[in-house]
């Protein structure tokens, strides 16, 4: 490659560290997870734990394949080289637009924080005014980029950490509570630890996996990681630990202290927390960490989105004109994801509410089908290696090839689940027909014939 189509390798461990980590930790934590809870009580925690553990095993299985071969479009890139033209064609495209959807979502919410200490101002200001920061610091380096979403995940971090150990302190010791500890009876004295059975912890799952979100993006960084031998496996082998702690240690001690029955319809169970600690602007704390998580979530997808573009182009699956960067960044490549953001602000303002739910539904399905072709690029990129290769990968995937296929098999029993119930069977309708559309456009614009000719 030239000068003008390489990315520079800015991105050290502690960035990957933190941005693996921000990447795992969402708004809807901070919100208490309510809709969640409200499925499976405190059963949530072991479901949590379950998607964990597949995720841990994806994670694993795209980080050895970005150890061995550490490029930009990572996932998108081992699908082409690994299932075709066509697998990483749909992988890459299909990411893209999932990004592209979820920073709508947290842009949108920005303006309503933002509410929340100028009521009244107009919400499209402040989705906008976030848009152009969150994209400047793109389109500067990509270390720019790299150092905001560290003190953007550290801000999360903080948060959650003070909130289980002052949690903490009141089951154990009474903290906040007149001396008189909580304990966590909560967990079983509300129609027990799985008061909606088997079947409310199943009801869950999507939303759980949906949750994720993100993580995988760790292996986007590996074109731009100093040293990714070193800070890939760092990042991925702290994921599953990162979620239990964060994850289920926060909503371990919320239940413990609430009733689940009762959260969601008085506030956020952060807010309440910090409110028994003696903290008056409790609210305010957690609207100003909701806020920088959304910013975080928004910096990421235009990141991801804009590697992603530059990866598709390199393969000859888009214009030329992403392939080409500028001071290590792939510009061009950032400012038409932008450009499209700021139409998908306006549409969801003008659009109907269920047309925005429809397109968030390619979202979810996306995430799946992102993390499924992982498993599947990882069995193929094996099978391709002789027996001294294997012996000799850096960074191994723990119990391969039966990990790997109870992850699929988990995936499969998702989407299962997706179709069974009502609410979100739209994704797959619509999640199927978005592929297929990818599918006709990758024949109509001739990108088929381009890789006969390579």
């Amino acid at each position: 490659m030239t000068d003008h189509q390489q990315l520079h390798r800015g991105l050290s461990e502690r960035h990957i560290r933190l941005m693996a980590l921000g990447a795992a930790i969402g708004v809807g934590l901070f919100l208490g997870s309510a809709n969640a809870i409200k499925l499976a009580g405190p059963g949530i925690l072991l479901a949590y734990l379950l998607g964990g553990a597949a995720i841990f095993i994806i994670m694993r299985a795209l980080g050895e394949m970005a150890v061995h071969h550490p490029v930009a479009g990572s996932f998108s890139r081992y699908a082409r080289d690994y299932l075709g033209p066509l697998s990483g064609y749909l992988t890459g495209w299909n990411y893209w637009f999932l990004w592209l959807v979820t920073c709508v979502a947290e842009i949108t919410a920005v303006g309503v924080y933002m509410q929340v200490w100028f009521p009244g101002s107009a919400q499209w200001g402040w989705a906008l005014a976030a848009l152009v920061a969150m994209g400047s610091v793109n389109l500067i380096a990509v270390k720019a980029y790299g150092e905001f979403e560290f003190w953007f995940a550290m801000i999360k971090v903080v948060t959650i950490v003070v909130m289980i150990l002052a949690g903490l302190a009141m089951i154990l010791f009474g903290f906040g509570n007149n001396g008189v500890a909580t304990g966590i009876s909560n967990l079983w004295a509300h129609g027990g630890f799985f008061p909606n059975g088997a079947q409310g912890v199943l009801m869950s799952l999507q939303m759980v996996m949906f949750a994720y979100l993100g993580v995988e993006m760790i292996g986007l960084t590996a074109g731009e990681a100093a040293n990714p031998a070193k800070s890939i496996p760092d990042a991925i082998n702290s994921v599953f630990w990162r979620i239990v702690i964060f994850y289920v240690g926060a909503l371990f001690v919320i239940l413990s202290l609430y009733p689940w029955n009762e959260l969601g319809t008085t506030g956020s169970p952060f807010v309440m927390t910090f409110e028994r600690m003696g903290i008056r602007e409790a609210a305010g704390i957690i609207n100003f960490v909701v806020l920088t998580a959304a910013l975080s979530s928004c910096n990421s997808g235009i990141f991801s989105t804009g590697r992603m573009l530059y990866n598709l182009a390199q393969q000859k699956q888009a214009p030329a004109l992403f392939a080409r960067t500028s001071g290590g960044v792939p510009r061009a490549a950032i400012l038409v994801s932008v450009a499209v953001l700021l139409i998908g602000v306006a549409l969801n303002y003008l659009a109907p509410a269920k047309v925005f739910v429809w397109v968030t539904s390619i979202a979810t399905f996306g995430a799946i089908w992102t993390w499924g072709v992982i498993l599947v690029a990882h069995m193929k990129f094996r099978a391709r290696l002789s027996e001294t290769e294997r012996a000799a990968l850096a960074f191994k995937a723990p119990m391969y090839p039966v990990g790997s296929w109870i992850a699929l098999a988990f995936l499969v029993l998702v989407i299962g689940l997706m179709a069974y119930f009502p609410d979100t069977r739209v994704a797959l309708i619509v999640g199927p027909a978005f592929l297929i559309l990818l599918t006709v456009l990758f024949y109509a614009m001739g990108y088929h014939r381009r890789e006969a000719l390579a």
